[in-house]
């Protein structure tokens, strides 16, 4: 049960996460009329289309506590709770600097002015840090991967498949809409900047390389791998499928700066040993041995 409990940690940094959530929103991409992505860029729209007490901060609630409620039984009491904090704090904050603060955010950005490629790039990275350290700590910003995960797989896509689906239709719309694709295109690139930050942000940006080595001397490769990095690898028992052989399979994690060292050392060892190199998103370990 220790696990389920919600943590103070989390919580600040999902604050924190729907702090800068809302500057990169509201002071880059609204007073440019740029979108973001999911939830949050259908609340852009629909804050331009309706009556001026219908605001963005208002859509984010709406649209997205339910999306969250109803995925309760699918991704847990924990994640609903940290889910909707990070959406209260988004959307609170957005109000803030939107009709509190004395900020101008009507017509420009009051740090790139109406430069869209500035507004769409610094937008998109903004944002994708904040809904990056909410699904690092625990939650999300945006109900519509909620969505993703729950009916993704029903029609036979892909969450990431879904989710994009979802955005070139609200792009569409919003060119529609608007009469024009200038805004909606550079919406694409807020969210391609958002996306590859979400990335770093979650997965790390200097990621972990594995390494599976099969070799005929798994001791030295081992002892040798264990002296030179200073960490642990593990080998299994393994055999060829064609020549039917005994063999050792090395499991080892490395950064990348230490990829051409490894395979330099595996080779002077066993010039015949075979590599394979792969992505790790994180390495959990209680120990470095």
């Amino acid at each position: 049960m220790k696990g389920k409990k919600i943590k103070v940690k989390n919580l600040l940094m999902i604050t924190m996460a729907g702090i800068i959530n809302a500057f990169g929103i509201t002071v880059f991409l609204m007073p440019v009329k740029l979108y973001d992505s999911g939830i949050s860029g259908t609340s852009m729209l629909l804050d331009q289309l309706t009556p001026s007490f219908l605001t963005l901060s208002v859509f984010l609630l709406i649209l997205n506590i339910p999306l969250f409620l109803f995925g309760l039984k699918n991704q847990g009491l924990r994640f609903t709770i940290y889910a909707i904090f990070a959406v209260f704090v988004y959307s609170l904050c957005a109000w803030l600097i939107t009709d509190v603060l004395p900020i101008d955010v009507s017509i420009a950005s009051p740090l790139a002015g109406t430069d869209l490629l500035l507004c769409a790039l610094f937008g998109g990275v903004i944002s994708g840090i904040g809904s990056g350290l909410a699904i690092r700590y625990g939650g999300a910003m945006d109900g519509i991967e909620v969505m993703a995960v729950i009916f993704a797989k029903r029609l036979g896509i892909t969450v990431g498949t879904f989710v994009m689906i979802y955005n070139v239709l609200l792009y569409i719309i919003c060119g529609i809409i608007l009469h024009s694709w200038i805004l909606p295109l550079y919406s694409i690139v807020t969210y391609a900047a958002a996306l590859k930050t979400i990335d770093f942000i979650v997965d790390g940006i200097d990621r972990a390389k594995c390494a599976i080595i099969i070799t005929d001397h798994p001791q030295e490769v081992c002892s040798k791998l264990c002296e030179v990095f200073g960490s642990g690898a593990t080998y299994l028992d393994a055999k060829g499928g064609y020549s039917n052989k005994e063999k050792s399979m090395i499991y080892f994690v490395v950064n990348r700066y230490q990829v051409v060292r490894m395979k330099e050392l595996v080779h002077d060892i066993d010039n015949f040993a075979y590599i394979t190199i792969s992505e790790v998103a994180d390495v959990f370990s209680n120990n470095n041995k």
